[in-house]
């Protein structure tokens, strides 16, 4: 990429917050108390949707079930989801971004609800251009998020890059043309992310830290 990087868009879940785990264990919650069958693996497949394509994809054979079983999850997981934080490496990530002058989004499949509580709880509102929730528009991969993410901050695809976990998060991006960085350490696999030709798969924040702002000295290089 030899574009100007002027707008990262990060996804939430299983990218800068260590949630992953919590997540499966209150969709496998919220399953048995309707006596639905689910693995482990399902539950971690569906991570990035929006909450209505989550119980659509995971049981859709009791779509007369999907408020209740989701309110049953979303009770747990905030009830439960206290030790919940971001992955070491992630605050310092974001401020050295923030202070090369490139402007930090979110795109995540949480609930606008969800999302404005773990802002408050990382205490990263600000840092933060423009959020978008699975709640308050098309869930990935659906590329309107990123659009209208790219609208409010005036910043063009070609000068941006998602950064994100599953392939809900790289489609999305690859439907608009949006460079891209996967991520290993959350959800899906590298051989899955490499589907959507990414500029390059981080195994750590660490290493996804160094490639973000190599991409921004070459933003300054151009």
């Amino acid at each position: 990429m030899n574009t100007p990087v002027k707008l990262v868009i990060f996804d939430w879940d299983g990218t800068l917050f260590d949630s992953v785990g919590q997540i499966v264990a209150s969709l496998q919650f919220a399953a048995q108390q309707f006596q639905q069958p689910l693995t482990d693996e399902d539950a971690k497949s569906i991570i990035g949707l929006g909450l209505p394509e989550v119980a659509q994809r995971l049981f859709p054979a009791v779509p007369e079930l999907h408020a209740d079983i989701l309110q049953s999850y979303s009770e747990h997981y905030v009830a439960n989801s206290t030790g919940d934080q971001w992955f070491a490496g992630v605050a310092n990530m974001l401020e050295a971004l923030a202070q090369a002058d490139v402007k930090l989004a979110v795109a995540t499949g949480k609930s606008r609800k969800g999302l404005d509580r773990v802002l408050k709880q990382t205490q990263s509102m600000e840092l933060f251009a423009a959020t978008r929730a699975a709640s308050e528009t098309r869930s990935k991969p659906h590329p309107l998020m990123l659009e209208e993410i790219l609208t409010q901050t005036g910043v063009q695809a070609e000068h941006a890059i998602m950064v994100g976990d599953t392939s809900y998060d790289l489609e999305m991006a690859q439907n608009i043309a949006m460079p891209r960085i996967g991520v290993s350490y959350g959800v899906h696999t590298p051989e899955v992310l490499a589907r959507y030709h990414p500029l390059a798969i981080a195994e750590d924040v660490a290493d996804l830290h160094q490639l973000l702002l190599n991409q921004v000295n070459l933003k300054q290089a151009v």
